[in-house]
């Protein structure tokens, strides 16, 4: 079982700043990659930003700039800061994990949270 706790998420006025946490625990044997992706109402799930673990990066052409993500994998957590916040930036943002589950088996599996809502007012 893995457990993801996301935090950091809530109101904020158009032009501020968050940062999203994400803290991955459970039955992980190696961790490959921490994303954020967010899923505004009536819209699908998209990729906001991804890193692996050897700290390569991958942005959405849609958030890269405002869009900062970064990862300690030694602790299994991930982190989105989130600059010049504008209201469609409204949506729950989503951490994913992509990991292996033991020596024993090396099937990638991915992981999803639960989500946290992140709304920006005009």
């Amino acid at each position: 079982q893995v457990q993801l706790v996301e935090s950091g998420g809530g109101l904020v006025q158009a032009g501020g700043s968050l940062r999203l946490s994400c803290a991955a625990s459970g039955s992980i044997y190696i961790l490959q990659n921490m994303g954020w992706y967010r899923q505004a109402p009536e819209s699908k799930r998209e990729l906001v930003a991804a890193i692996t673990a050897g700290g390569i990066t991958n942005y959405s052409s849609s958030t890269e700039g405002r869009f900062t993500i970064s990862g300690d994998f030694a602790r299994y957590t991930a982190y989105l800061q989130i600059y010049s916040l504008k209201p469609e930036d409204t949506a729950i943002y989503y951490c994913k994990v992509d990991y292996y589950a033991s020596f024993f088996d090396l099937t990638s599996r991915a992981y999803w949270g639960q989500g946290i809502q992140v709304t920006v007012s005009s």
